[in-house]
């Protein structure tokens, strides 16, 4: 049963990877990203703003690090994923975000906070072919002619955003409770996101657009966390990355079903040489 968090994990982020493709044609960027922040702020004030209140000593004295982190998790990696989705394809998308396990790993070994393997290396350089084969569509030729296709370029940036938000927040350990550095990123993350949502064509929000924003801003920002937090807690953060494998499939499956996306030969393709990548280097790292 221990495994049933890291799995609605996923699951919670494939719908969201639907959900920010579905956004593209439904919202501006900048406006899904404000709204969903400011809504998962608003539902964790009542049980997380009070003792965030009686810390504020120690908010005031790590604040920088809280915005830097705010700004690379909240506002940079979910406002660029919108973007990106305007001109790339929620499988592509899927797969990019896949491989996020593995960037980390080698962001890590780069700032020399743990040691780079021949396996992480290979298992890196595998799946960059799988993407590369994904924003060529099956031609890698073209990506001389024409370069990294936007919404793809976007994507990967968006992901090392990430990376590099996890890899700080695992090496700074700040004296705050999980919920109340979430609650802490969300207030900068807002912040950070005010000014595009000010300046951004107006979005307001409409029927067709509300259920966007309420799986964003509960599921996508605070089930998904939640469960991915208990699967860290109880099977180990090694074992719960082996679940992020599943994301590309069940992103494919549910663009196919749901998106009406039509899959090609280059997507099994690409996806294969992903999680062909993704599976060696984690043998590598749990044979080091």
């Amino acid at each position: 049963m221990n495994t049933i968090f890291p799995l609605l994990a996923v699951c919670i982020w494939t719908g969201n990877t639907l959900v920010t493709k579905s956004a593209a044609t439904a919202i501006a960027p900048a406006a899904i990203a404000f709204y969903r922040w400011v809504l998962a702020g608003a539902l964790l004030t009542p049980f997380v703003a009070r003792a965030v209140w009686h810390k504020r000593a120690v908010v005031a004295q790590h604040w920088s690090r809280l915005a830097l982190l705010g700004a690379l998790g909240m506002a940079l990696y979910q406002g660029l994923a919108y973007q990106a989705a305007r001109t790339t394809t929620a499988v592509n998308m899927g797969v990019i975000v896949a491989t996020m396990p593995l960037m980390s790993a080698l962001l890590a070994g780069a700032a020399g906070i743990d040691r780079l393997t021949r396996a992480k290396v290979g298992g890196a350089l595998l799946s960059l072919g799988g993407v590369a084969i994904l924003a060529a569509q099956g031609a890698p030729v073209r990506l001389l002619h024409g370069g990294l296709h936007p919404g793809d370029g976007l994507m990967l940036v968006a992901v090392a955003s990430n990376a590099v938000y996890g890899i700080l927040l695992k090496r700074w350990a700040l004296p705050l409770s999980t919920w109340e550095q979430l609650y802490v990123q969300i207030g900068f993350g807002v912040l950070f996101l005010a000014p595009f949502w000010w300046l951004a064509p107006a979005a307001p929000v409409t029927v067709d657009n509300l259920p966007l924003i309420l799986y964003a801003g509960t599921a996508a920002s605070i089930g998904a966390p939640f469960c991915w937090m208990n699967g860290i807690k109880r099977i180990g953060p090694a074992r719960a990355s082996v679940f992020m494998n599943l994301l590309p499939v069940l992103v494919a499956l549910g663009a196919w079903g749901l998106l009406g996306e039509r899959l090609h030969g280059y997507h099994a393709a690409g996806g294969a040489l992903v999680l062909a990548g993704l599976l060696w280097s984690q043998r590598g790292s749990r044979l080091r």
